[in-house]
């Protein structure tokens, strides 16, 4: 069984979406086995509970300038790191543990809308400002470059006249939680 964790910073509905794909839904391949977060109190921790996940609460310090928490990853038998709402940069320890191994999903196509600052509503109101007539996902491989890893899938959604960065952001979160475990588990496990 392949063991995933999913790294969150926030409310979790993607990880939640996960969590439901390869648990809830008993996928004989792979479920997710650890939920690693940096705020304590974050929605995606009480998601996790509910689920039955174990969790595990890291610091900056030793993220950054330590070994980036891969001897817990490897206790807990970890073999793919996915990336759902988690606003940190990876480091390069972790990525060099888990070679095209790690996923992120980013709620704009990439590459135009990425980078250091380019997350929620920073992204939907950059892509209105530039009046795009698409956004959508990209889902990709994490290297030592925010939002710059190999493109593994995206999805379009139109934005329209009088879009807000909430309307955006509600049409981008559709395409998330239709697709990320989707993908994910063709990742993993083999279509």
């Amino acid at each position: 069984m392949i063991q995933i964790a999913v790294f969150a910073s926030g409310a979790g509905s993607n990880a939640q979406k996960i969590i439901e794909h390869f648990n809830v839904n008993n996928s004989a391949k792979a479920r997710v086995a650890l939920v690693v977060c940096n705020k304590p109190g974050a929605g995606v921790l009480q998601l996790a509970e509910k689920a039955g996940v174990p969790t595990l609460i890291i610091e900056r310090e030793r993220f950054f300038r330590g070994d980036g928490y891969v001897p817990e990853l490897q206790a807990a038998q970890i073999s793919f790191v996915v990336l759902a709402g988690f606003l940190w940069k990876v480091p390069q320890t972790l990525i060099d543990a888990y070679p095209r191994r790690i996923v992120n999903i980013h709620p704009a196509l990439l590459p135009k809308w990425g980078g250091k600052g380019m997350y929620g509503a920073f992204v939907h109101q950059a892509v209105i400002d530039a009046a795009e007539k698409e956004s959508g996902i990209t889902i990709h491989y994490v290297d030592e470059h925010y939002d710059h890893g190999d493109v593994i899938f995206q999805a379009t959604c139109p934005v329209t006249p009088g879009d807000t960065p909430e309307t955006l952001a509600q049409k981008v979160h559709v395409l998330e939680h239709r697709h990320y475990a989707a993908v994910i588990e063709k990742l993993v496990v083999g279509s």
